[in-house]
């Protein structure tokens, strides 16, 4: 059968996140959300997501298909429920569509003319940006069972001090030295090539993607995930990085998400929670003004590419658009747009020929070409996202 995800009604309740990447390439837990799909469902999907995006995340569509929302997370019933789908039938959760077997063309889908299923398990659903941190212990979890059923872990060195010891798993390459584990609140899982120095204090769950690094004297409280080849030091609770992105030095860190290729200066700390404990509200992309979350505890949201200097600090509840760069003294205002330049002091557009250097320089360390693609990506976002710099 081919599978196809699609981006849903919820694609921009997840901007900024979702103006670079289809929703099923949201980080959440170990894996992406594309990544756990396939996994379960044993071969490779495509995707339908916005036109900018197709070059890159293209569609391959057949006869037959089974699209299914990115937002949902995939379980071992939806999977027996979606691979047991007739045509012209659709799974519902409440109102919201899971998955649907067609052998109409995306622009004929007619939900009246299927029968519908009302799927009666639990399943996640990442609804809003805040869902990605929320619920990112059960995804932890749900991960960590899949990647490692069957197998062992790769032995932990005697130098290491472990609590829970069969919830901590090592791929192969994993480094660590003098450090502590405890996986009581949740599993520690350790990515291909991932590196704990010395010195490191982490309560799970915790997930490192390969390549990456917790830096000496790190403290991590669960659920924290780190994307490949993120780098991370001083303290981070509860919060997701997609990949590719550092807060290498000392600073809070919480309750938050970081795209890719993001850089938090040295000392850069984030608030999250007010002082009044009053509900967070965050920027909602679609009304254009904040709304409330239903959250005491919210930090920041950053979009791909976007960095900060050192000694930064953001109030509670904090977005950051794509491609921004933020620096000096003071807090920043609650919502920065994409391609802004400067701080508390005032904001000028960031120009795009400035970010697609840096871009290029970053993505080169990492062995990473910025090509054509990405260009044309980050300069569609630069179009669209014009209405909010109005500084």
């Amino acid at each position: 059968m081919n599978y196809i995800l699609f981006d849903g009604d919820v694609r921009n309740a997840l901007l900024p996140f979702t103006y670079t990447k289809p929703v099923a390439d949201l980080r959440v837990g170990i894996l992406t959300i594309r990544e756990k799909w396939e996994n379960f469902l044993g071969g490779t999907t495509t995707t339908v997501t916005e036109e900018y995006l197709e070059e890159k995340y293209p569609m391959v569509e057949m006869e037959e298909n089974v699209l299914i929302n990115a937002s949902f997370l995939p379980t071992e019933i939806l999977i027996e429920n979606i691979k047991g789908l007739k045509p012209n039938q659709a799974i519902f959760k409440d109102e919201d569509v899971i998955a649907f077997y067609t052998t109409d063309t995306q622009e004929e889908v007619d939900f009246s003319r299927y029968e519908a299923i009302e799927f009666e398990g639990e399943v996640l659903q990442i609804k809003n940006t805040w869902d990605i941190f929320s619920l990112n212990a059960k995804a932890i979890k749900a991960d960590f069972d899949l990647i490692t059923e069957g197998r062992e872990s790769e032995p932990i060195p005697e130098t290491v001090n472990c609590i829970n010891k069969e919830d901590i798993f090592l791929e192969e390459g994993a480094k660590l030295t003098f450090a502590t584990l405890n996986a009581t609140n949740g599993p520690i899982y350790i990515g291909r090539n991932a590196e704990i120095m010395e010195g490191c204090v982490i309560r799970g769950g915790l997930a490192m993607c390969e390549n990456s690094v917790l830096k000496m004297g790190a403290k991590i409280y669960g659920a924290t995930t780190l994307g490949p080849y993120c780098k991370v030091g001083g303290e981070v609770n509860n919060s997701v990085l997609f990949g590719y992105s550092s807060k290498g030095h000392e600073g809070y860190l919480g309750n938050s998400v970081l795209g890719e290729w993001c850089n938090l200066g040295a000392d850069t700390n984030n608030s999250n929670l007010k002082n009044n404990y009053a509900e967070v509200k965050l920027w909602n992309y679609e009304t254009g003004r904040f709304a409330k979350t239903g959250l005491q505890f919210c930090g920041l949201m950053m979009g791909d590419h976007s960095k900060c200097g050192i000694n930064t600090m953001f109030n509670t509840g904090t977005v950051i658009g794509v491609s921004a760069n933020i620096f000096g003294s003071g807090f920043p205002r609650n919502f920065v747009p994409s391609y802004s330049w400067g701080g508390a002091s005032g904001f000028t557009e960031y120009k795009t020929n400035k970010v697609f250097e840096v871009a290029e320089v970053v993505m080169k360390r990492r062995h990473i070409e910025f090509d054509d693609q990405e260009r044309k990506i980050l300069e569609h976002v630069f179009e669209e996202t014009k209405q909010y710099r109005n500084y």
